[in-house]
């Protein structure tokens, strides 16, 4: 692509500012994030936050036992109506990706610092060293303390005004770790009285049934409870509306979002395609986040596809969910600041360590900042992707599966097969209006040794669809969408 200069008019703070820079398509390579050759590792974008008159950015390193170079804390001012990239002189080189307003102390906790509202920043020594996937609301002293959740499942106590730091837990013997798995704990959320964590775990061991390493679980203070033993890379809720606790991972069939239902205080799943199954790693999902990007309306970003998702929830519903596009990139986080919207990334990662296995495609490790609109992302890749909701699965007859989106897709396509000697009839069950109420569309008999495909006519669509099996066996149901 051809780097031009041109005259970018940014509408900062009610003000028009124009601003003579090279852009090309969001990207202002002048404010690119660099680190060192020696040793050559990651410079991802961590976590973004707008605070204190400026947006604030931490980039990544991939293992802290490695180190690295030129990662750290960086602010984005506007000075003299042109943006500038400042790295700031606390900069610690770690692995960081979380982020917290802390609302009663009217202070900002992004990677290892702490930052109140003149900008004035402060290390937390405790922590600095941990690499640290999430900051949580703490459950029974919020105005004073927070919580910090490492990678590695270490899960912390920190004091927001004295930084003293108390380690809580080991997540990977709490939760019952498979001796050997490696761990990678990616978020976690406080909402509803409890604490909800994941972690991301996934190789061919998980792939093969030979072990589960991932998990979602939550925690009320006093007991630590599995809700999943699958990989989850995020969990986010929002403070109103309902504000239901969404979890995303997947499974080998599909992308799985779980929704806890507050009213009900249960927690219940749905199903959505993988959009690009280059996510399906451990460290393939690096972090696949879910944020507020316009006022009460967020983005979910899940398995290689952005959905629009809403904060309430009615008749314990999850109404407010439709894919937006679907993409590539590596995106950590993103947020909304000065009116644009702000995708972090990691663009060059050489994903070994040593001098004769580093990536040779990656000569030096670096990381931008795509800055636009959310309407943008409607012009990305239009929404497609696959997958199931059983793959050579054990049903039971008359158990409908789990919901897979069906809202916001063109061509849609059906396929069935089981292991069955004699043939078995499937329900195909739709949610036109996502109200939860289920409507027979159309009864397949699949015969012995049969594969079926079924194309639902053009324009056809509902907000959920279901399969009901007649008979107990091992079945797949799997959906193309393209």
């Amino acid at each position: 692509m051809k780097r031009l200069s041109v005259i970018i008019f940014l509408f900062l703070s009610g003000s028009c500012y124009a601003q003579e820079s090279s852009n090309v398509s969001g990207v202002f390579p002048d404010m690119a994030m660099v680190a060192g050759h020696s040793p050559r590792t990651e410079a991802g974008t961590g976590a973004l936050f707008p605070w204190a008159n400026r947006l604030w950015v931490v980039t990544y390193v991939a293992h802290l036992s490695r180190s690295g170079s030129g990662t750290g804390l960086y602010e984005v001012n506007v000075v003299d109506g042109k943006m500038e990239l400042k790295k700031r002189v606390e900069s610690v080189v770690g692995t960081y990706a979380n982020r917290l307003l802390h609302g009663e102390s009217n202070q900002l906790i992004i990677g290892p610092y702490i930052i109140d509202t003149s900008g004035h920043v402060r290390v937390i020594e405790g922590v600095k060293n941990i690499r640290l996937a999430a900051t949580l609301t703490h459950l029974s002293d919020p105005a004073n303390k927070v919580y910090f959740l490492g990678m590695e499942g270490e899960f912390l106590e920190v004091d927001v005004h004295t930084l003293k730091t108390k380690k809580l837990f080991d997540l990977m013997a709490e939760l019952n770790e498979p001796a050997g798995s490696k761990p990678h704990f990616k978020s976690g959320f406080t909402r509803h009285g409890r604490v909800v964590v994941c972690n991301n775990s996934y190789s061919v061991k998980d792939y093969n049934g030979d072990w589960k390493a991932g998990r979602l679980a939550e925690w009320d203070g006093k007991t630590w409870k599995i809700i999943e033993q699958k990989p989850f890379t995020e969990v986010w809720s929002a403070s109103s509306f309902g504000a239901p606790i969404l979890a995303t991972g997947w499974d080998n069939a599909s992308a799985l979002l779980k929704v806890f239902l507050p009213s009900s205080k249960k927690w219940i799943t749905y199903r959505l395609p993988k959009s690009s199954r280059a996510f399906d790693e451990t460290s393939n999902t690096e972090w696949l986040r879910i944020r507020e990007v316009e006022t009460e309306r967020a983005l979910l970003d899940c398995h290689g596809m952005f959905y629009e998702i809403g904060f309430h929830l009615y008749g314990d519903q999850l109404w407010a969910i439709r894919p937006v596009s679907s993409h590539l990139r590596v995106i950590p986080d993103f947020c909304s600041w000065r009116g644009m919207l702000v995708l972090g990334g990691n663009q060059a990662t050489p994903m070994k360590f040593g001098p004769s296995d580093s990536n040779p495609l990656a000569g030096q490790p670096e990381a931008g900042l795509w800055f636009g609109k959310t309407d943008d992302l409607w012009n990305w890749g239009k929404p497609s992707g696959e997958g199931g909701v059983w793959l050579e699965d054990n049903v039971v007859a008359g158990a409908p599966s789990d919901p897979f989106i069906m809202y916001g897709f063109d061509k849609k396509s059906l396929h069935l097969w089981h292991d069955q000697t004699s043939p078995v009839t499937f329900t195909i069950e739709v949610d036109v209006t996502g109200n939860g109420t289920y409507r027979t569309y159309k009864k397949q008999t699949v015969a012995a040794n049969e594969y079926f495909s079924y194309e639902f006519p053009a324009g056809f669509s509902a907000r959920w669809v279901r399969i009901v099996p007649d008979k107990n066996c091992k079945a797949t149901a799997w959906f193309i969408y393209n």
